[in-house]
């Protein structure tokens, strides 16, 4: 079986930084993949660019076109760095991008990060803009991690990412499913913001404080809860419908960043519940940077009697860039990345816009 070199690339919503990992990934006979992740590195965002990236949604068409580009500049010049570096290779590069725009209820969803700049700037070819044609078929674009976490991860019964917004995937009935559960690192490090920190390391701020139970009530009665997926969030959403509630608590600090923690906790394990046969017999492989924070996990512990597998640091921290690599092999291959039962579009998709010459791939 051939083996791919690709370097994916993954920038979150909690703006903490671009993710690059040089992944090799060779597929099995029974049609799962196989990964190494040979080296990895998160390239923390400047202030200039997380002002950028922030602010690009108010600004005009021409702005947000320039940028775009800009963007994907600044991203192909980061992985030249990169794997000079460390003397590496790469046949492909599999780019999320950086969603600016994404408003399922207006079918809208838009990532920057020009897959032709990067292409340009690495004379590698590149494959990006993977949710725009999952969008024109009535679909929300995201999530689209779950065909990584069933090709990759498929020993699990479900997959639990806890970046900025918290996603799960995992077969129901003979399904696979997947969808955004409720904000997550979004939310946890605009409140660590406050107290000078980038992120509330370990749990430190919210294991200083007390549940708000007012606040907790109200959180939890938020509507998007009780729909029925597939669905998905974003910033836009959390500006409407959540952060004003956080607001206008008269809880402390310590206390919402305590509320916040067990909210998504009990968020995350009430799907769990729902999607579980039996949740003594089930194992949720968790990943993204909320699982480092050791008080989130001990509180979806006490939300679930599910097993919590919680890999090692690696993984967890770039499980996403090794599953969009994944997807850009998949499009090369002409075979469907993106599936209809995660994002509720017409049917599944061949996603991808391609970037370069891509004769030695095909």
């Amino acid at each position: 079986m051939k083996t791919y070199n690709v370097v994916g690339v993954m920038s979150g919503t909690s703006m903490d930084g671009l993710d690059l990992a040089h992944c090799s990934l060779t597929e099995a006979d029974n049609g799962k993949w196989n990964y190494t992740i040979n080296v990895a590195k998160t390239v923390a965002y400047s202030d200039l660019w997380r002002l950028r990236l922030s602010k690009l949604r108010n600004q005009n068409a021409l702005n947000v076109y320039k940028t775009d580009r800009y963007f994907g500049e600044y991203i192909g010049e980061l992985i030249n760095e990169f794997l000079a570096d460390n003397d590496l290779d790469a046949d492909l590069i599999g780019s999320h991008g950086h969603t600016i725009f994404h408003q399922p209820e207006n079918n809208i969803s838009f990532q920057i990060g020009s897959p032709s700049a990067i292409a340009a700037v690495t004379d590698i070819p590149t494959v990006g803009n993977f949710r725009a044609m999952d969008v024109v078929k009535y679909g929300e674009g995201a999530p689209i991690s779950g065909t990584g976490d069933r090709l990759l991860f498929g020993e699990f019964d479900m997959c639990l990412n806890l970046g900025g917004f918290a996603n799960i995937s995992a077969n129901v009935n003979g399904e696979a499913v997947a969808y955004d559960i409720c904000p997550c690192n979004i939310l946890l490090n605009r409140i660590a913001r406050e107290f000078g920190q980038e992120y509330d390391e370990d749990g430190k701020i919210a294991e200083r404080g007390s549940i708000d139970y007012d606040l907790l009530s109200d959180l939890n009665s938020i509507g998007y809860y009780d729909e029925p997926y597939p669905k998905s969030l974003g910033r836009e959403w959390i500006n409407e419908h959540f952060w004003f509630r956080v607001r206008q608590s008269e809880a402390g600090k310590e206390d919402r960043m305590k509320t916040l923690v067990d909210h998504i906790a009990q968020q995350i394990g009430n799907n769990i519940e729902q999607l579980a046969e039996d949740t003594s017999t089930t194992r949720v492989y968790v990943t993204g940077g909320g699982a480092l924070n050791t008080v989130l996990i001990d509180h979806l512990r006490t939300h679930t009697d599910a097993e919590i597998v919680v890999p090692d640091e690696q993984v967890i921290e770039y499980k996403e860039a090794l599953i969009f690599a994944l997807l850009g092999v998949l499009r090369v291959q002409n075979k469907t990345n993106i599936l209809s039962s995660y994002t509720g579009a017409e049917n599944d998709s061949i996603s991808g816009e391609l970037a370069g010459d891509f004769s030695s791939l095909i």
